[in-house]
């Protein structure tokens, strides 16, 4: 499928959406943001007192409201349509929290479950797996493209990029572009 090079971070940010609407009923309401907080638990077996945990936990927390905040909803709960906005426009406010940077850290911190400051194949495989349950081969794609040395490890600068790209690049191709398979 081809994407006009404007819509392409509004399509990934719809995957994101897709994924994260767990009980699918076309909203994302905290419960949803819950339960992904909760397979980074299961995932990486942590316990709710774990800093880690209470790092994803409040990141988490802290996104949720800056959604619904630039999504202008009175509710507790957003569309798909308003999900994209608000994403769009919390990537770039950085006034109460660095979607971005924040997001980069919260996530990099629980995936390098052995605390070596680096992302190895197997730990991403289960942060694809397991956190956002993606099984599509071509996923694990932007594993090589994160590491952008070749050194077979996803160092947090590298990691960092590619969330900078998930939320920024038009490129198709770019590692931060493959997150939720090729679009």
């Amino acid at each position: 499928m081809t994407t006009a090079t404007s819509d392409i971070i509004s399509e990934k940010i719809e995957r994101a959406f897709d994924t994260l609407d767990a009980d699918r009923n076309g909203y994302l309401e905290w419960s949803d943001y819950q339960s992904l907080v909760d397979r980074y638990l299961t995932a990486y077996d942590l316990d709710r007192d774990d800093r880690r945990a209470r790092g994803i936990q409040a990141f988490c927390q802290l996104y949720w409201v800056e959604l619904l905040r630039h999504a202008g909803v009175e509710g507790d709960r957003l569309t798909k349509e308003q999900f994209v906005t608000a994403n769009r426009l919390a990537s770039i406010d950085t006034s109460r929290l660095n979607v971005v940077e924040g997001a980069s850290h919260a996530i990099f911190d629980c995936v390098d479950a052995d605390g070596d400051n680096q992302i190895n194949r197997a730990e991403f495989e289960r942060y694809l797996r397991d956190v956002w349950r993606i099984a599509a081969p071509d996923a694990m794609e932007s594993f090589a493209k994160l590491d952008a040395d070749g050194d077979g490890r996803i160092s947090r600068q590298e990691f960092i990029r590619s969330l900078r790209e998930y939320y920024h690049s038009t490129d198709p191709d770019s590692a931060g572009s493959l997150f939720f398979g090729h679009l």
